[in-house]
């Protein structure tokens, strides 16, 4: 374990942990303590439509210190591990200490690993996976793809698929032939939470009440006209049991108890992930 005070004031910091951990409370700590910015290492969040359901800092939290790459994206673009690597690479060069904080595990692989230079997907093969199930597109996988992945992850698999179904090899060929890395571990200092379970399932169970007293519910309405289910933002946590909510479906009730167990699924995901590809990163409890 490793406290605040321990930390080096000049090097880039990477905070990676499970939904409702605390990371985002530690990054705020650590960037009004030392300075920095903080960058956003969550793929929901980069989207303009949710702040409540996707626990995004809030206003408040962001006059308190500079923030970066967090709802500025439009609901409906596309947005991939690609797009976020690029548009991170400049803060590693910028005069400020960035401190990058997030759940998507992708995210700090890619910048810390190296990502494949993979062609563009198209148009109309997207589409296609669109159509598929997931245990379709699982079914065409290479195993040695299959096992790289989380195969629980539709985004992840649908994502694998169109790599092979778009330029004939796998993905897994692909990631075998990464260039280096941009960030690599020895040039930053590198935390992952590592929280009690009973502790986070006590924080995944108040999520949904917080939703809605940040302005969930303001969030839907906003967007019920322009929701997609097919939309990577639209699969947000919260985002498809509020609009069965609100579309007469099911009772607040019905949806609080899907959105805690859909979230400690993901938590459980979260979790497997780090355990396996961040073992040698200093682990921090909130």
């Amino acid at each position: 374990m490793i406290n605040i005070e321990n930390i080096s004031a000049e090097k880039p910091v990477l905070i990676a942990g499970p939904t409702a951990s605390g990371k985002s409370a530690l990054a705020l700590e650590i960037a009004e303590r030392q300075g920095g910015v903080i960058v956003n290492a969550d793929a929901s969040q980069v989207f303009d439509c949710w702040r409540a359901i996707t626990a995004r800092p809030s206003a408040d939290e962001e006059t308190r210190a500079p923030h970066a790459l967090y709802g500025h994206h439009p609901f409906d673009a596309q947005y991939s591990a690609g797009h976020w690597l690029r548009e991170v690479t400049p803060f590693l060069d910028a005069n400020i200490r960035p401190i990058i904080v997030g759940g998507t595990g992708l995210y700090f692989q890619t910048l810390t690993q190296g990502m494949a230079d993979i062609p563009p997907t198209p148009a109309e093969i997207r589409a296609e996976g669109d159509t598929l199930t997931l245990e379709q597109l699982l079914a065409q996988l290479d195993s040695a793809t299959a096992a790289r992945i989380d195969t629980l992850n539709r985004a992840r698999v649908q994502r694998a698929w169109e790599v092979l179904r778009a330029t004939g090899r796998a993905l897994a060929d692909w990631q075998d032939d990464t260039p280096p890395a941009i960030l690599p571990i020895t040039s930053c200092t590198a935390l992952v939470m590592e929280n009690d379970k009973d502790w986070l399932e006590t924080r995944i169970r108040t999520r949904f009440s917080k939703m809605l007293d940040n302005g969930a519910l303001g969030e839907i309405y906003a967007m019920r006209d322009r929701y997609d289910p097919n939309l990577t933002s639209c699969k947000a946590i919260g985002v498809p049991e509020l609009v069965r909510y609100v579309d007469g479906h099911i009772t607040l009730d019905e949806a609080s108890e899907q959105v805690a167990i859909a979230t400690r699924q993901y938590a459980k995901r979260q979790r497997t992930w780090f355990r396996k590809r961040m073992a040698n990163w200093i682990k921090v409890a909130a």
